[in-house]
């Protein structure tokens, strides 16, 4: 039985019930098979007997007059044949007897598709089915198509890292562009509202004339950067978060000022309190964003310091400092044949260390660092999963990454990983909930690895964390201002252990000097 591909790329699309167009983004597993960023394409692939290469066949629409003065048109089939690495280029109109004069010559041929009733994909013409369907010697599925992808884009190539390698850097500088608009304000005596004003007060300010004063603006800079590399598309809605609404996982609106209070107690006698001078209070800014390089994503998170002269306050500091140690617990078990449960752990464990030192978690907690595991209390502070599988998408190939069963949907546990019953070694199952990846590493895989800690009122009511008796109430009221910091590096699983594709430094000492503008 000969196998034969068929897939449609994504449409252009336009806003509910208007013309305005969409931003158009190829869909990954068709540009994955086609390299092809051409709107409403096609591709036919068939299996050729013997040791042949399979037969590919490119669709893409032909120009139209009326449109071209509109969009950009499709490329001339030339043009296209020599761009790509397939068999033949042809317009998407002759689709159709193309797959009928392919089905004839190869009986027995087995059709298949991306899931074809689910709108997560593009649609194919019913038409081509049908006539697929016509042929009594011919069988459509939907079945394995989608899982063989999935498994095949879960380990990257050289040329697939190299890409992931150009988001990694075209993102780190971003970041730190962020970090020094930050800096050079500090460095200039930063005031609310005091923004240079231009020669003429007539213009609006230059981008080099830019400060930082809310979400929106550090977002702004952000993506600002990334498209003057050349960086078409975000990976994903950049979450810029400061203060303790870095506590919601992924906070997209961006939409608030930081918060500013008195300059000094000297100033509290002021007679016009309106006129009081004020300066940002002490806060942290969770930006996690990361841009596309030809489709291939980037993550990055960094947490850095806003107020207090571009230094962390000493609560932020002492959690910063724990976050990195979780990071490089993790850092250390990363090699090909580890399973992903068990990195998620070392992190688990880590935080209890570390909250025991800072007197989070009551005197003797360290002495049962097992219990205070199996009874699930960390979740409440890192809730989410250490990482996940990235490539063509942020959160890439979701079947492949974590194996579930098709009747029960119960996640199956691939390897030597955490299995409900055995809390006793591997902890609560709490801990493995929202993970995105569960299975071992494999040479090739490129994961994030992102480990944080919130103080989320919602997580520690809904966890019972005050009544719990682990916790000293009175110290963790001393960080709960902090909302949550993570700190999140995009890693290539290598033969003998990992390689760092995030180039943006996230030590204490490199981030505060250049927040403050000493570096």
């Amino acid at each position: 039985m000969y196998p034969v591909l068929l897939l449609a790329g994504e449409r252009t699309g336009c806003r509910h019930d208007t013309d305005r167009e969409l931003v158009f983004r190829q869909e990954s597993n068709f540009f994955y098979l086609t390299g092809c960023n051409v709107p409403a394409a096609f591709v036919l692939a068939v299996a050729q007997p013997g040791e042949q290469p399979p037969a590919i066949d490119l669709f893409i629409p032909e120009a139209d007059e009326d449109d071209i003065m509109w969009s950009v048109p499709p490329p001339p089939l030339a043009a296209a044949a020599q761009s790509h690495d397939v068999t033949r280029v042809e317009h998407t109109a002759a689709l159709e007897a193309t797959l009928a004069a392919r089905l004839a010559a190869l009986p027995g041929a087995l059709v298949h598709t991306l899931p074809r009733a689910s709108p997560l994909y593009p649609a194919l013409p019913p038409a081509c089915t049908a006539r697929a369907l016509a042929h009594d010697a011919v069988a459509v599925t939907d079945f394995y198509l989608l899982a063989a992808l999935q498994n095949a884009r879960l380990t990257k190539d050289a040329h697939e890292i190299a890409l992931i390698r150009r988001a990694n850097a075209v993102s780190s500088r971003a970041h730190e562009v962020v970090m020094r608009v930050l800096g050079h304000a500090v460095r200039h005596g930063l005031r609310q509202g005091a923004h240079p004003a231009p020669a003429d007060p007539g213009r609006p300010l230059l981008p080099g004339e830019w400060l930082i004063e809310k979400e929106a603006e550090a977002e702004a800079v952000f993506v600002a950067s990334c498209r003057r590399e050349g960086a078409v598309h975000q990976a994903y809605c950049p979450i810029v978060a400061a203060s303790t609404r870095a506590a919601t996982l992924h906070y997209c609106c961006n939409d608030r000022e930081f918060a500013w209070g008195p300059v000094s107690h000297a100033h509290a006698a002021h007679d016009d309190d309106d006129a009081a001078p004020l300066a940002l209070v002490p806060q942290v800014l969770l930006i996690d964003a990361g841009c596309e390089w030809n489709n291939y994503a980037s993550d990055i998170t960094r947490t850095m310091p806003v107020g207090n002269g571009g230094k962390f306050a000493p609560a932020a500091r002492a959690v910063y400092a724990l976050v990195r140690e979780m990071q490089s617990a993790a850092f250390a078990l990363l090699r090909p044949g580890v399973h992903w449960d068990a990195v998620q752990l070392a992190c688990h464990r880590a935080l209890v260390r570390g909250f025991c030192r800072l007197g989070i978690f009551r005197a003797g907690t360290a002495h049962d660092e097992d219990a205070v595991l199996a009874s699930g209390i960390t979740a409440a502070f890192f809730p989410h999963g250490l990482g996940h599988s990235l490539g063509l998408d942020v959160h890439d190939v979701p079947g492949a990454s974590k194996c579930t069963d098709p009747v029960s949907g119960a996640v199956v546990v691939l390897g030597d990983g955490a299995r409900p019953g055995d809390e006793a070694r591997w902890g609560h199952q709490s801990l493995y909930r929202y993970l995105r990846l569960r299975r071992p590493l494999e040479c090739g895989m490129v994961v994030t690895v992102e480990p944080g800690i919130y103080f989320s009122p919602h997580l520690l009511r809904r966890a019972g964390v005050h009544e719990s008796g682990v916790v000293d109430v009175d110290v963790l009221r001393r960080y709960e201002d902090v909302g949550g910091v993570r700190i999140e590096d995009v890693v290539v699983i290598t033969e003998d252990g990992y390689e760092n594709l995030t180039t943006v430094r996230s030590d204490i000492e490199w981030l505060e000097g250049v927040c403050s503008g000493v570096l």
